[in-house]
């Protein structure tokens, strides 16, 4: 998927077009991507491009990637279009040597299925902390201008009262459910960024993000958003798997691309930010209730689908506790940047760009 549609094509102008973001500071710049292939790191690197091929800013963008086929499969339209994009064949734990000078990177490349979580937590572990070690040390040596780590409200654990969260805010993580170490090691991978920034002047920064979907989402993603997206468009029932208490903000992808440039670019070392659309704060219930009653899903079967619950016996240790994770976002809108769109928007232009 590339500008052909009208509505990535759209996305790519927004963050273009966002006064906030300084894109002077990128022009003639190396930017590294990890997690390029997944769906914040696609729109980022289809961003950057579109900045290359479409408004002259030369970027030149290294992707780090363990299948560079499936990676060239993805980028295929940007590539055709002579895209100043190259792959680094790796993953977070045998990252090769780069030669040629970097001077920003944006590591998101993580685990994020909650299923593997559960199933591979010292794998989650060891990936996660290998790689942030490797990276970290990269920007060190290549004295990069900024280095910015893809972070999750899910550091914050399981919080039991509807109230703002903002960057100060203390953890609730139990360290003794396996499904844990996820968000174990993003508190970990953090304090790393802090710690590279303090003793070393490393520029590291953390954006702790909400859940994003919208343009770009794999046909066989598997997150809920994406499978209650699925069953609307067959015309069945959207099942959850929990009571869908949950609460938290979503935040859609190009939406989350310029706070992730924003934090990069404008963000202050050593420290983190939230980002999430605050409007967009829902439960799970009350999403999928959405989803069943998007105007493409009435129009297509002349009413919403249905809404069902079945829980099993596997729930509890794959899926998070139910928590409320209104997340606050002052900080990173003290750099300009707003979201844009919508829940119910969100839905209909991933919709869109699946079609």
């Amino acid at each position: 998927m590339w500008i052909q549609n009208d509505v990535f094509r759209e996305d790519m102008e927004h963050i273009a077009n966002a006064a906030f973001l300084p894109w002077k500071d990128l022009a003639g710049k190396t930017v590294l991507v990890t997690g390029g292939t997944g769906l914040l790191g696609f729109n980022l690197i289809s961003a950057l491009s579109y900045m290359g091929l479409k408004r002259g800013i030369g970027i030149r963008i290294l992707a780090l990637v363990r299948d560079e086929k499936k990676a060239a499969t993805r980028f295929q339209e940007l590539l055709r279009e002579g895209a100043s994009l190259s792959f680094v064949h790796g993953d977070l734990m045998n990252i090769p040597p780069i030669g040629e000078p970097i001077d920003y990177i944006v590591h998101g490349a993580s685990p994020t299925a909650s299923r593997y979580f559960a199933e591979c937590p010292v794998e989650t572990i060891r990936e996660n902390l290998t790689g942030a070690m490797s990276l970290l040390e990269l920007a060190r040596e290549k004295k990069c201008q900024s280095f910015l780590f893809l972070s999750s409200m899910e550091v914050y654990g399981a919080l039991h009262r509807r109230e703002k969260v903002d960057e100060s805010h203390e953890s609730f993580v139990n360290t003794m459910n396996p499904r844990n170490s996820y968000p174990e090691v993003k508190r970990l991978v953090e304090a790393l960024c802090c710690a590279y920034a303090s003793e070393y002047g490393v520029p590291a920064k953390v954006i702790r993000l909400t859940q994003t979907f919208g343009a770009g989402v794999h046909q066989d993603d598997n997150r809920a958003f994406a499978q209650f997206m699925r069953s609307a468009l067959r015309g069945e029932d959207i099942v959850l798997k929990t009571q869908g208490g949950t609460e938290h903000s979503y935040l859609y992808t190009a939406d989350a691309v310029t706070a992730i440039l924003s934090v990069l670019l404008c963000g202050k070392t050593g420290e983190a930010y939230n980002a999430a659309n605050e409007a967009a704060y829902c439960s799970i219930r009350e999403m999928a209730e959405c989803v069943a009653h998007l105007p493409i899903v009435q129009e297509k079967y002349g009413s919403p689908v249905g809404v069902v619950i079945r829980e099993d016996e596997k729930s509890a240790a794959v899926y998070p506790p139910e928590l409320y994770m209104k997340l606050d976002t002052k900080k990173i809108q003290m750099l300009d940047w707003q979201p844009c769109w919508a829940l119910q928007d969100m839905f209909t232009r991933m919709i869109r760009t699946q079609e």
